[in-house]
């Protein structure tokens, strides 16, 4: 009897699994959960686990590895909120996203802190997102490891089974019929905004839409299109590209100061009133009412609706357009809820500047790709982006919170913006410490952010903007901790 328990007890110290060769006995006390979706994060990341893989079920692998089932089922559902492992019902877990592999390009180890070391030009962006870095907080990037990839090859299928050939040919250079209506449906019930779809230019993202925006006021001698300061420095430079100047106007916590637009004696104005970037306030009441007074006195509204679908801790706030279609110009993408390669967005222009927008628009490339246009109609009509919106939400609240708790922890004394909403936080810094130089110390250390100073054309507090759409709860942490060890290097 005694023989037998020993040859028990050896048995149970050698427990294992062979999918993955998993040895229980690697795990450090108290730590299996960790242990074991680092070792599936590694297998996944090493080909070892390639997409499509099922992984065992919960029960099996916990039996298996002689652990609780919660040990396994905590590691999977880790990895689910890292969006590699995705449920699939009576089909089990299963891998459907890989993680961005790290590039190490060892003959160029000290150039990237030098996209912080002069002013930010026009491929600015283009250089940072070339730069290898560890964890990636760049702001305005969605989850896109959650792209409904499933959802979308059944829309595509269902769409193609529908198609006709004559479907295949030149369409309408403002889009298609079909996406022109969801998206006219879509902005009615989700932004309070009326529209006919013969209203609707869907475009190649925002940026197209400011490109054609531009080029329509050029013409009309509009020259002049004041931005919020802080604002997006994408946004100023596509304006400026177009030959437009963009002088800034303040933006406070009430958002941008329509005074101080007043003054200015802008023609026109390009603002993010849902919810303001980098900052993340929204356009009070009372702001609105004077803007849009503004605009009935002869200027123009453009409202980038920026992040507007995300918000987790406020009521929505109404679109401008929703109140004044005769003066303003709105502008959406699907780029933050979906992805920015689709390059699909609309426009909705006051009657005056519909028909240059349209000859723009034709003259610029006869028309978005019909396809993926058809296949995000169907998405939209069929209820399909709405409930993948609700699963962003449910994530983006648990990242947010995340980085709101690592702020706390390792930079004491800032302070955080715009968390009801977004895909970011705006973070200032006690000091007079460089947030170019901090940005830049960051990335040295593998961190990518942005430092406040980029997105104004006035001076700013030091602060940074953090994006954590597409960033795990665990890395946030990490790249926190990694911005404080950064910036505890700098004077100030």
């Amino acid at each position: 009897m005694d023989r037998a328990k020993v040859i028990v007890v050896e048995e149970s110290k050698a427990a294992g699994a062979d999918f993955l060769q998993l040895d229980v006995g690697e795990a450090p006390p108290g730590g299996r959960a960790d242990w074991l979706a680092a070792r599936l994060r590694s297998a996944i990341a090493d080909g070892r686990a390639p997409v499509g893989t099922r992984l065992p079920a919960s029960r099996v692998l916990a039996a298996e590895l002689g652990v609780s089932r919660g040990v396994v089922t905590e590691a999977y559902q880790r990895l689910a909120e890292d969006g590699q492992v995705a449920g699939r019902g009576r089909a089990g877990t299963v891998v459907v996203a890989t993680p961005a592999a790290v590039v190490t390009r060892p003959s160029e180890p000290r150039r990237a802190p030098e996209v912080f070391a002069t002013r930010p030009g026009f491929d600015a962006f283009d250089a940072l997102r070339a730069v290898p870095a560890q964890v990636d907080l760049t702001p305005g990037v969605p989850d896109l490891a959650v792209f409904p990839r499933a959802a979308w090859l059944r829309a595509e299928r269902a769409v193609l089974h529908r198609m006709t050939p004559a479907a295949f040919g030149y369409g309408d250079p403002i889009g298609t019929p079909a996406l022109r209506l969801a998206v006219a449906n879509w902005l009615a019930r989700s932004r309070g905004v009326r529209a006919d779809p013969a209203e609707v230019v869907i475009v190649a993202g925002v940026s197209q839409a400011l490109g054609l925006l531009a080029r329509v006021l050029h013409d009309r001698g509009t020259h002049t299109v004041a931005v919020e300061d802080p604002g997006s420095l994408g946004v100023r430079q596509h304006l400026a590209y177009s030959g437009l100047a963009t002088p800034p106007v303040p933006v406070d916590d009430r958002g941008l100061c329509v005074d101080e637009l007043e003054r200015s004696g802008a023609p026109a104005v390009l603002l993010t009133p849902a919810h303001q970037f980098p900052t993340g306030v929204v356009l009070d009441g009372d702001r609105r009412r004077r803007l849009l007074r503004w605009a009935h006195d002869g200027g123009l509204v453009v409202e980038d609706d920026y992040d507007a679908e995300h918000r987790y801790d406020r009521p929505p706030v109404p679109a401008l357009r929703a109140m004044a279609p005769d003066r303003v110009c709105y502008v959406g993408s699907i780029s933050k809820l979906l992805a920015p390669a689709l390059r699909i967005g609309w426009m909705l222009v006051p009657p005056a500047l519909h028909a240059g927008v349209v000859a723009a628009k034709r003259a610029a490339d006869l028309g978005n790709a019909a396809l993926p246009q058809l296949v995000l109609a169907e998405l939209m009509e069929s209820g399909a982006l709405e409930r993948h919106l609700r699963l962003l939400r449910h994530r983006h609240v648990r990242r947010r919170d995340a980085m709101i708790r690592a702020v706390r922890a390792y930079l004491p004394g800032a302070v955080v913006h715009g968390a009801a909403a977004g895909l970011h936080l705006m973070v200032t810094l006690p000091g007079d410490v460089d947030d170019r130089a901090l940005a830049a110390a960051a990335l040295r250390r593998g961190v990518k952010v942005h430092p406040l100073s980029w997105h104004g054309q006035r001076p700013q507090p030091p602060g940074l903007v953090l994006g954590y759409a597409a960033t795990p709860p665990s890395d946030i942490d990490r790249a926190l901790a990694t911005v404080a060890d950064a910036h505890r290097t700098l004077p100030g």
